[in-house]
């Protein structure tokens, strides 16, 4: 009762609700271009900085669950993808686990430690994460710019981009009634663009499938893989004028494997009259 009675009563309520759809977010990993190891780095780096900002303030209980919570699953993430990806794949995520989430925090940490004043370290390093937290949640600009430009939502998964969207509601109005506005500001930009997501893909949903099937070919048929890690890849195939032309180079092959097989015959019996 101790941690509620430092919050405000709908500060605590909302910083429940973000740990409980924050853990939810965590849990279901998407990623929609196959599984990348760059999402996951960037998701710990800024756990990372919220659970250092968070140690920094006296009343940030709820936020330093939620992000310790984070650290260890997207550990887990980047552990299970370094253990199973290709050579390079591999290389490529130890070198940026190296520069940001080891070198950059560090250096971050540093400076805040050694060359702020002690009153307004926990101000700046929540600048700081305002910083990062905005170029992450600008980052999905891209993909609007693909779904107005293709009319598909192939890579804009509806159910990630709506609790992208309501995590970014609960820990705005927890900034809010916490007067934590290092939390509350890079929420709305968060909203904002979870919203136009929303909008896009009400829009285009239906228009992609229209012109998914005006663009494949009648003999044109499709192989679906799917990945155990939940992504899947549909992969357009001749599959009808493959089996035709298999078929035809079996036709073609049987007739010559008979006269081949009457000739050897043929040869033996020869051979058995003269002796």
């Amino acid at each position: 009762m101790a941690i509620m009675s430092s919050h405000h009563p709908l500060a605590f309520a909302f910083g429940v609700l973000g740990n409980i759809v924050s853990t939810m977010v965590y849990l279901a990993p998407i990623s929609t271009e196959g599984f990348k190891s760059l999402p996951y780095l960037v998701a710990l780096f800024s756990s990372m900085l919220w659970f250092y900002y968070a140690m920094l303030k006296n009343d940030a209980f709820l936020l330093i669950t939620i992000n310790s919570f984070g650290c260890v699953i997207e550990t887990i993430y980047i552990g299970l993808y370094i253990a199973y990806a290709s050579r390079k794949n591999r290389i490529s995520t130890i070198k940026v686990f190296a520069t940001m989430n080891m070198g950059l925090f560090s250096l971050i940490l540093l400076i805040t430690e050694f060359l702020v004043e002690n009153s307004v370290r926990a101000k700046v390093l929540g600048w700081i994460n305002v910083a990062v937290n905005v170029s992450v949640f600008a980052s999905p600009l891209s993909i609007v710019a693909q779904v107005i430009r293709t009319r598909s939502v192939e890579f804009m998964p509806f159910p990630l981009s709506f609790f992208l969207t309501l995590t970014a509601i609960t820990w705005f109005f927890y900034g809010l009634f916490a007067k934590d506005f290092c939390v509350a500001l890079p929420n709305i930009l968060g909203f904002l663009l979870g919203l136009v997501q929303m909008v896009l893909y009400a829009v285009y949903r239906n228009a992609s499938e229209v012109m998914e099937e005006q663009k494949l070919p009648e003999n044109l048929k499709t192989i679906v893989i799917l990945s155990t890690l939940g992504a899947s890849e549909v992969y357009p195939v001749e599959a009808k004028s493959e089996v035709d032309e298999v078929a035809k180079e079996l036709e073609q092959a049987e007739p010559r494997k008979q006269e081949k097989a009457m000739e050897a015959q043929e040869g033996l019996q020869s051979n058995g009259d003269e002796v």
